[in-house]
């Protein structure tokens, strides 16, 4: 009897360590508008699934800007996150720091290499090594519109530059706001790299954004960009500086304003309210983008901690990450496309699937481009310098865009250095 009473007290300890040894994985991300926040419910429910238990760590900032400098404070006073929101060539930045966990073990026995395309799992490798695992894709290059704002002002929905502003013109006259704009750095960033690519195309813009060569950045056709780029300021509204990207999108679901450059996360708001592709909006390519393609690929890092139990947790989160039903239904509320290759679309809307039969199309045709914005094409010291050049030449009504062309030559020779 005392040892079964002896057995019994092991057993209910052992079953107490077993309870405990449900890892807590925290999670830094910046997904906090109503769609996004919507994906990342999805991705705490499917890892509680697994049993363990997931801590929030949101910091609010469309761009991610506020939630990096979060990052930086707690790995330098050594208390990483168990995963973080981070992409492009910051991964790179951060393997450089010597922080980052392999994952090469879920990678090998996941089969990753097969499931990814080629351009999307290197982003996610640092010296060879999965660190990072992918959620998405995002094409950036979209415009957003309102098809009821262009039919009060008699407008068409343009495809060139040239015919942006005839319709931007007729939405003005007719009293409404032509774009719906953010006015922060990112925001400006996004809207610029559409129009650079609309104004010069594909290879114009490898040089400008990711060779950064200087006679690129100090041309005449970059000039021709600018000088286009400060226009549509035109057509903006007074309360547009300083507004969060999803308020924008606001305007143009309430039929306040004609349209948005945006990347398709915009979509997940359109959904979030219940609207329909094609009905209620249209999701269209920037003015003089069709053929491009500007990505932006969101992924989580895993940082190096010392806890067995949660580097298991690590694992499953990776795991489940890059799992059909979690690509499928992330996607489906966030308006980008599954990163996994083969996977069905059956349950896509039209925007989605365009977006996945240009993303293979662009990228056979060597115009699928790594957004500069977004933080894919240079490292975040260059993407900084060009940020910092481009919204003081977008607010500015002192600096000529040959001004604007030497500064950028200049901001990103600086950061280079």
């Amino acid at each position: 009897m005392k040892i079964s009473k002896l057995f019994l007290s092991i057993s209910l300890a052992l079953g107490l360590t077993a309870g405990a040894q449900a890892a807590e994985i925290e999670v830094l991300h910046y997904w906090t508008s109503g769609g996004e926040a919507k994906s990342v419910a999805e991705l705490k429910k499917m890892l509680e699934a697994k049993g363990h238990d997931w801590k929030d760590f949101a910091v609010a900032g469309g761009g991610g800007e506020s939630a990096m400098t979060v990052l930086k404070t707690r790995v330098v006073s050594g208390n990483p996150p168990a995963a973080a929101q981070i992409k492009g060539p910051s991964i790179q930045e951060w393997g450089d720091e010597g922080v980052l966990a392999n994952l090469s073990a879920v990678a090998q026995a996941e089969g990753w290499d097969d499931l990814l395309p080629g351009v999307v799992a290197d982003v996610m490798k640092y010296d060879g090594k999965y660190v990072a695992v992918p959620v998405n894709v995002h094409r950036v290059n979209w415009m957003w519109v309102n098809p009821e704002v262009f039919k009060k002002a008699g407008a068409n929905v343009p495809t060139t530059w040239k015919e942006f502003f005839v319709a931007a013109d007729k939405i003005k006259a007719a009293g409404m706001t032509a774009v719906a704009h953010g006015g922060q750095p990112w925001q400006d960033a996004t809207m610029f790299e559409s129009v650079v690519l609309g104004v010069a195309g594909a290879e114009f813009y490898k040089q400008a954004f990711v060779e950064l060569d200087p006679e690129a950045l100090n041309s005449p056709t970059m000039i021709d960009a600018l000088k286009t780029f400060h226009k549509i300021k035109n057509y903006t509204d007074a309360g547009s500086p300083g507004r969060d990207w999803n308020l924008a999108t606001a305007m143009v679901i309430n039929g306040e304003a004609g349209m948005q450059f945006m990347g398709d996360w915009a979509k997940g708001e359109f959904t979030a309210a219940g609207k329909v592709p094609g009905k209620d909006y249209i999701c269209t390519a920037a003015p003089g983008t069709s053929g491009d393609f500007t990505f932006n690929i969101d992924s989580f890092v895993m940082f190096n901690l010392e806890d067995k139990e949660q580097r298991k947790g690590q694992n499953d989160l990776a795991s489940t990450i890059l799992s059909v039903p979690f690509q499928e239904v992330f996607n489906l509320n966030k308006g980008s496309i599954p990163a996994r290759l083969n996977m069905s679309m059956d349950k896509f809307d039209d925007c989605a699937k365009l977006s996945a039969k240009d993303f293979v199309k662009t990228a056979k045709a060597n115009t699928l481009v790594p957004s500069m914005a977004h933080g894919m094409s240079t490292f975040s010291s260059t993407q900084g310098a060009i940020y910092d050049t481009v919204t003081e030449f977008y607010n500015s009504d002192s600096i000529s865009a040959e001004e604007a062309a030497e500064k950028l030559v200049k901001a990103v020779a600086a950061a280079k250095y």
